[in-house]
């Protein structure tokens, strides 16, 4: 394991420390505004901007720790070998038991 991912690997446990920090500190807001006896508008600023921050960030380390070496989907690879009435055809659409039958027994 090279040292890049270990560093990545310790930003995603700090990061969900400080994310588990924020909802603390917005808990203990709410305790204080309650025992005060004061209305709740919004969180404090600084625990909005470390929570934003912070998950960013988390998010930022767990997309290149579990993802690795991201590749592009190459969905045209898939068709390149197909023609046009092969793509629309799909054969678990067909239905050959239905009530149309009733009309073709006459004839």
């Amino acid at each position: 394991m090279g040292s890049g991912k270990l560093a990545l690997k310790s930003v995603i446990c700090i990061g969900f420390a400080s994310l588990l920090h924020c909802a603390y500190s917005a808990t203990q807001y709410r305790a204080y505004l309650r025992s005060t006896e004061q209305e709740f508008v919004s969180l404090p600023l600084d625990t909005v901007i470390q929570a934003t921050l912070t998950w960013i960030v988390t998010l930022y380390a767990i997309t290149n720790v579990v993802g690795g070496n991201l590749r592009e989907i190459r969905a045209t690879a898939e068709f390149e070998s197909n023609t046009l009435e092969s793509i629309s055809n799909r054969p678990s659409f067909y239905k050959f038991a239905h009530r149309g039958q009733i009309w073709l027994r006459d004839i």
